[in-house]
């Protein structure tokens, strides 16, 4: 890996763990949304290229990685069907750390957001997975809302609080659900 991405894999964690930003991880405001787009899209769309990925041959690397593809498009993409564009990928990559144990180089906190992206599938096997990460790394924060996640992948075979963002038509019972007081809205 050349130096030029050393200091961007340093930088963009660095970023992502510092205090500040911390405090907007899942309280997001548009003007923190808009400083996302304009320091990280060029990432982004570089890493959905492909042009990243060797990054994924080390800890840091792979969790930057997972933060570009899971966790940025959410904020600089927010109500865009793009917004879940690159959260294949972002799987692929964690998968690939995770079966690597380049997890277990990392703090629990960063260990958190490199299992996001098997909270985020629409399947129950990597649902399962999800648990099992957050469970064994002793996340229980964490592990509440992966719980959380998988009950609705269970009961709906989706989230639905995606599907008009991706025009997907809601059955009777996720509409119902959607218009309840224990709906998740993402």
């Amino acid at each position: 890996m050349d130096k030029t991405s050393e200091n961007m894999i340093k930088e963009l964690v660095m970023f992502w763990f510092s205090e500040p930003v911390k405090k907007l991880w899942f309280n997001s405001t548009p003007q923190f949304d808009a400083e996302l787009k304009e320091k990280y899209l060029n990432l982004v769309e570089r890493a959905e290229r492909g042009e990243l990925d060797d990054w994924v041959a080390e800890a840091q690397g792979a969790l930057a990685l997972v933060i570009i593809l899971d966790q940025i498009p959410l904020n600089i993409f927010r109500q865009q069907a793009r917004s879940f564009a690159t959260e294949s990928k972002a799987w692929d990559i964690a998968s690939q750390a995770v079966e690597k144990g380049l997890d277990q180089q990392l703090e629990a906190e960063q260990k958190a957001f490199l299992y996001l992206p098997f909270m985020h599938r629409e399947n129950l096997a990597d649902q399962d997975k999800s648990v099992e990460l957050f469970e064994k790394a002793g996340l229980d924060e964490n592990l509440r809302f992966a719980k959380h996640h998988r009950e609705l992948i269970r009961r709906f075979g989706r989230f639905p609080h995606r599907n008009k963002i991706l025009g997907r038509e809601s059955t009777p019972e996720e509409t119902a659900y959607l218009n309840s007081k224990e709906a998740f809205l993402g």
